[in-house]
């Protein structure tokens, strides 16, 4: 097969992973040094990093072919899909090709399973392993783990690979069991934790030989099983917390032709990923909890954000007083982010806010108005019901922003 047609084939079937972005990578570059690529360069965009860099990388898979069957992915045992793959050596001249024409900035690389895990682990460490030694490629590399792999060959993918990544999929056990016999639940979390240990190692030993310097990440699939949003909430808390990720992603199930029984014939409304996105976010950088944005099971509202949910859910207590408050509880005010409130807590270190100065910031003035007292401004007594509030601050559908952890606030 021509290399054109793999590259074709397989960076299509990579277009299911969510989990592509090189958010935390070290600063690096070639300049006065041995080697190409950088890690802070611009090219033919298709990642944003938290700090607003538009990056683009190569997203391929090695192969498509996969010993396993699980029931929810295009790449499947029994999906009768074409199939194609790479050698070792094509995907470095690849990599090495698209960097010299500025089509990239580096190389997110995953796989079907072939032959055994460690094989195919094998493989992926072996592109990252000639890139950076044989060639001296300081562009940003991730690497996707095979769970039941040999722990030392997570270690030297670590060794070579910006940011590892072990996708868990679904949020249950019971889904796994179900949808993806072949897999156990158990075995990721170990190779999580495994990650997690050696990440915690080279913090706490600043010597220590670098390993994955931008974390690890994972991925679940919303809409392939019944799973509500309070339970894929629930799972991202709890990984948050026991494995230091990075990120969760989230993709929303896309059927394909001749999908099985097992999964849903039509897939979830794309709002539905889009709001666990902002309800993640608000995880991560406001101090929410799941049981905050989501007291009862269910799926998050759709005509609504979450933080915007939340308050009109505790208008008990609304409206806060921006002159006195505390940032943290600020940042919890619909149409108001972090940097506003930091700004906000600034500015009142020399005067009393008023209502002006939140115009100035670019707070969302209709979304907060219900909810915050200034110096000169006080929303009218007998303030309106939360359900009259909720209608008029409704999203069109039209609306819904591609870059969520923007629209957060």
């Amino acid at each position: 097969m021509e290399l054109k047609d793999k590259l074709e084939i397989l960076a299509d079937a990579a277009k299911y992973d969510a989990s592509c972005a090189s958010s935390g990578a070290p600063r690096r570059d070639s300049v006065g040094k041995d080697g190409l690529g950088a890690t802070t360069g611009m090219g033919i965009c298709h990642s944003y990093t938290p700090d607003g860099r538009c990056v683009s990388l190569l997203k391929i898979l090695l192969t498509n072919f996969c010993i396993y069957d699980c029931q929810y992915c295009v790449n499947r045992r029994s999906s009768n899909v074409p199939r194609a793959r790479f050698a070792v050596d094509e995907v470095v001249k690849l990599t090495q090709d698209f960097y010299l024409r500025n089509y990239i900035d580096g190389l997110f690389l995953s796989s079907g399973i072939i032959q055994s895990s460690d094989y195919t682990m094998e493989q992926l460490v072996e592109v990252a392993r000639q890139l950076r030694e044989v060639h001296k490629f300081r562009g940003y590399i991730h690497l996707k783990t095979i769970p039941d792999a040999d722990p030392r060959l997570i270690e030297l993918a670590g060794k070579y690979a910006d940011r590892l990544s072990v996708n868990i999929e679904l949020p249950t056990q019971d889904s796994v069991t179900r949808l993806a016999p072949e897999k156990n639940v158990h075995t990721i979390k170990l190779a999580m934790g495994a990650i997690r240990t050696r990440l915690d190692d080279r913090d706490d030993h600043p010597k220590a030989p670098a390993f994955a310097p931008a974390g690890q990440s994972t991925q679940m699939i919303v809409g392939a099983d019944a799973s509500d949003d309070r339970t894929i909430l629930d799972t991202a808390q709890t990984l948050y917390g026991s494995y230091k990720l990075k990120r969760v992603y989230y993709s929303a199930f896309s059927p394909i032709p001749q999908s099985p029984d097992s999964v849903p014939s039509a897939p979830p409304p794309l709002l539905r990923e889009h709001r666990l996105y902002q309800a993640d976010f608000l995880l991560r950088g406001y101090g929410f909890t799941a049981g905050e944005l989501m007291p009862a099971a269910g799926n998050l509202p759709l005509d609504i954000d979450p933080k915007l949910a939340w308050a009109l859910a505790n208008r008990d207590q609304f409206p806060l007083d921006l002159n006195r408050a505390d940032e943290a509880m600020i940042a919890r005010v619909p149409g108001i982010g972090l940097r506003s409130a930091r700004r906000i807590v600034d500015l009142r270190r020399l005067r009393r806010v008023r209502w002006e100065d939140l115009s100035r910031l670019r707070c969302s003035m209709k979304k907060l108005a219900p909810f915050v007292v200034t110096a000169d401004y006080k929303p009218a007594q007998g303030a309106a019901p939360s359900e009259l509030l909720r209608r008029s601050m409704a999203d069109a559908p039209a609306q819904m922003n591609l870059w969520p952890e923007l629209q957060a606030a």
